[in-house]
């Protein structure tokens, strides 16, 4: 009996999962290892695989959804703004391990294949998903087609400039991007720009600076949703200026993609979908003239790449056969 692995590499976690065209039988865990050098990312990824992996099972393919930038043509991720590594290889070592194909997409290439497959995108022809997580990413589905670009970066919009003025920069470099604003790992770098602004009496009082032990420096994305969902002015503010970049980035995929459905992942919405979800429904009219899809969050939840990387294992093998 033959079985798939999918595996999503994230900049916080990593994730495993064993199955087949029908879904997902057994999946696990672990954050990401970046104290091993890029190798070790490698290393942890074939230990969680031989973990889940019964000797009773043949394993017939693997599919990958990582982080970028990628190098479809070496298998590796290259200069990733998110994990301290220059270069890390993943196609080659995995065969090596484990004997079989090993297919390598872009995470959120991988997770709209998914949503597609398995989720909410089931039957439609054209769909966009965006992760809001520790960094953002896109994948689209534009009659039908799955768009994948000369290197496997094709719907990078998380680097998408935003602010054309680039107040902050963001993690690959570039000033202005999406990314450098709301993505999980930047959030704080916006919000201590944000409170610059605000008079000292008022911050005096924030919740948020009470969550943070009156520490700017120790201001987190987690802690800013916490104060904004108890009614912290100064961070509903915050949320509403993240929510209107959102919105810019959002109808930029409406304007370029004119999809029926937009779902959305990451651990930023996820946690906090509607302090998410309703500014950009809110605002996404004033920048796009397409009409507006439909926008949710995936009803795959933080498995939706696992999923697609499943999908992308089982595609390939069939076109194979």
């Amino acid at each position: 009996m033959s079985v798939l692995v999918g595996v999503d590499l994230g900049a916080t976690k990593v994730r495993v999962a064993l199955g087949d065209e029908n879904g997902m039988r057994a999946s696990c865990y672990e954050e990401t290892d970046k104290g091993h050098g890029a190798k070790g990312v490698a290393d942890q990824i074939v230990k969680m695989i031989r973990s889940l992996l019964p000797e009773t099972l043949a394993l017939e393919a693997i599919g990958i959804g990582s982080i970028g930038p990628l190098d479809l043509s070496r298998g590796c991720v290259r200069e990733p703004p998110n994990l301290p590594f220059k270069l890390i290889p993943l196609r080659k070592p995995l065969q090596e391990a484990f004997g079989v194909p090993v297919y390598l997409m872009n995470d959120c290439t991988v997770a709209v294949l998914g949503e597609y497959s398995f989720g909410a995108a089931r039957g439609l022809e054209n769909v966009v998903y965006v992760t809001l997580s520790t960094g953002i990413g896109g994948g689209a589905i534009v009659d039908g087609h799955l768009l994948i670009g000369k290197d496997g970066n094709a719907v990078e919009v998380g680097h998408l400039t935003v602010d054309p003025e680039g107040k902050m920069i963001c993690g690959c470099g570039c000033r202005g991007h999406w990314e450098a604003y709301c993505s999980g790992a930047n959030i704080p770098n916006y919000t201590r720009h944000l409170l610059s602004m605000r008079d000292a009496e008022e911050l005096s009082s924030s919740l948020l600076l009470k969550l943070s032990e009156g520490d700017p420096q120790r201001i987190t994305a987690e802690n800013l949703f916490k104060a904004a969902r108890n009614g912290d002015k100064v961070s509903k503010w915050i949320v509403e200026r993240i929510g209107e970049l959102n919105a810019i980035g959002f109808a930029d995929l409406v304007n370029l993609f004119d999809p029926e459905l937009i779902t959305v992942g990451g651990s930023v919405a996820l946690n906090n979908p509607d302090l998410i979800l309703e500014p950009i429904l809110r605002n996404i009219r004033k920048h796009t003239i397409n009409r507006i899809p439909a926008i949710h969050v995936t009803p795959l939840g933080d498995e939706v790449v696992l999923y697609g990387a499943l999908a992308l294992a089982h595609q390939r093998i069939t076109e194979r056969k």
